[in-house]
């Protein structure tokens, strides 16, 4: 049915909940912030991280950037690796490979982490175009990185592709652009969270994802 695969990273391909959380811990702690239940901050999974200050803490725009730079002070030295794969996820990838399927990833996560973090689990030859923020954060927000990904690859005829991902803002940035999409259960967004942002189709483990497609 469909001809390219968009994936999220972060809750879709990869499960990086600690390494997000202790990121994130990192740089609260720099603003003299404790965090005692790291259960709440796993709403920073899915939304850019600018934006997850400044909702979730009321930071200012400029708290904001500097909280970016201290998370990614300690990301990119060790959260980047206290990540695991999901389980399936490679067979997964492999079948629909076989099958002659172009996959992509489309991911709020900067783009040169993306790549390190599929490099690390030995994803990144599975994908034909890998696509993520910006370290500037000029392009961040999800519609624009999955158009962005639609653009490069040429992808005019909208209903060959679908996206996936665990969150709202990969259901919602799928609709904005044209496409169909799957909510994943498996990562950090809830049932309730995917169907209420309108995804055309809910999967319960990876493999499930071979049904729709």
């Amino acid at each position: 049915m469909y001809k390219y695969l968009l994936f999220d990273l972060d809750g879709t391909l990869t499960d990086p909940g600690l390494g997000i959380t202790n990121s994130v811990i990192y740089a609260l702690n720099k603003f003299n912030i404790d965090v005692y239940d790291r259960s709440l901050l796993y709403k920073f999974i899915g939304p850019p991280l600018i934006d997850s200050f400044k909702m979730f803490y009321g930071f200012s725009d400029e708290q904001c950037k500097i909280a970016v730079q201290y998370y990614r002070e300690y990301f990119k030295k060790q959260g980047i690796y206290e990540n695991r794969l999901y389980d399936g996820i490679t067979d997964l990838l492999m079948q629909l490979k076989e099958k002659g399927i172009s996959l992509i990833v489309s991911t709020s996560k900067p783009e040169s982490f993306a790549i390190d973090i599929l490099q690390h689990f030995n994803l990144y030859g599975y994908f034909d175009f890998v696509t993520g923020a910006t370290m500037n954060e000029h392009r961040n927000q999800k519609n624009d990185i999955i158009h962005y990904a639609l653009e490069n690859c040429k992808i005019s005829q909208r209903s060959s592709a679908i996206m996936i991902g665990d969150r709202k803002y990969d259901i919602i940035g799928a609709k904005e652009n044209g496409l169909d999409s799957v909510g994943v259960l498996f990562g950090y967004g809830s049932y309730d969270e995917l169907k209420k942002a309108g995804a055309t189709f809910i999967a319960n483990k990876p493999m499930d994802i071979l049904k729709y497609v």
